[in-house]
């Protein structure tokens, strides 16, 4: 059988840079060696390709069937290189331009979610020149939780408790964005499920993170190896069920296509589940739990690798059978 030349983009200029590259290293590890011939695409921190970059022109790329973009994150999970592969019509794993950059802005994302009546916490939005420190009222009491709209793994994110603390985390925020997200504060547990696409999309078997801080920020996922993932998660059949339904209306509401993974937050007084975010590349690291569940759930590392670039390859196909001119 001809082998998949299979082309990985990995790095970035984001604050999620190691944890891509960590998820390379585990993607590359794992991929059946008798089945794909693989190139690396490595992206520094200032954003210069190494060995070459990818050029946005149909047949500029010899040597490439499909590709895997593992970039977390800016200019990476937010439709910008997946703009890039679509102009070079090269097939690539995960979601579309669309889909990428409405998943990676929370705000529109919420939105989206909350127009197909899934259930969202509270939140407000601030943009750059229409608030200031001085004047934030928010409809609704602390804690909260303050987010740049367009980061992910936690980067930028603050829980604030008075209105001291509000300010120092729109400060912080604002580093990474011109665009916030202010959450109320959800006292209860945090959930994660797996979706992988297909005719109709699948869910796997939800897992719990346990965080070891305060909530689930970049250091308790990355440095500090304290919080506890209990896969399978300890919930009824019908609160498994709920989540795995909510994790694959996230997923079609967006336009998601390959793969995402959905969180979740369970109130503990109402019991009420909200959808928190989709992350369009989840961490594909030795301890991400987006393959971890799906090895829970029956489909190993290498076969969903497979499966993933599969489903790219298809995809590829059919949209070359369109046209694009008269």
């Amino acid at each position: 059988m001809k082998k998949i030349n299979l082309g990985i983009i990995y790095g970035g200029r984001s604050g999620e840079h190691e944890i891509s590259v960590r998820s390379a290293n585990s993607v590359k590890k794992a991929l059946r060696p008798e089945r794909y011939n693989v190139e690396d695409f490595f992206i520094t921190k200032e954003g210069r390709w190494q060995p070459r970059p990818i050029l946005p022109e149909p047949g500029a790329n010899e040597g490439l069937d499909v590709v895997f973009p593992l970039l977390h994150g800016t200019f990476g999970e937010d439709g910008t290189v997946q703009g890039l592969l679509e102009l070079a019509d090269l097939p690539y794993v995960g979601a579309g331009v669309l889909a990428s950059s409405v998943s990676m802005d929370k705000a529109v994302m919420k939105r989206l979610c909350q127009a197909v009546g899934i259930p969202i916490v509270d939140y407000v939005v601030l943009e750059t020149g229409h608030w200031s420190l001085d004047n934030v009222k928010l409809p609704f009491g602390f804690p909260v939780f303050v987010k740049p709209a367009n980061l992910g793994s936690s980067v930028g994110i603050t829980k604030a408790k008075t209105n001291g603390e509000l300010r120092a985390a729109l400060e912080t925020a604002a580093r990474y964005d011109h665009k916030i997200v202010v959450e109320r504060g959800v006292a209860g547990r945090e959930f994660e499920c797996s979706v992988l696409d297909g005719e109709p999309p699948r869910a796997a078997t939800p897992c719990e993170i346990l965080p070891s801080r305060e909530f689930y920020d970049y250091e308790d996922k990355y440095l500090l190896d304290k919080a506890r993932i209990e896969l399978p998660a300890k919930l009824t059949e019908n609160q498994t069920e709920e989540i795995q339904r909510l994790a694959v209306r996230c997923f079609e509401a967006v336009g998601c296509e390959g793969m995402g993974r959905v969180d979740f937050l369970m109130e503990t007084a109402t019991g009420q589940i909200y959808v928190n975010e989709i992350n369009t590349i989840p961490g594909f690291t030795s301890i991400s739990m987006y393959p971890k569940m799906w090895e829970y759930s029956g489909l190993p590392y290498s076969d969903l690798l497979d499966r993933l670039i599969d489903l790219a390859l298809k995809r590829g196909a059919g949209r070359r059978q369109l046209s694009y001119t008269r």
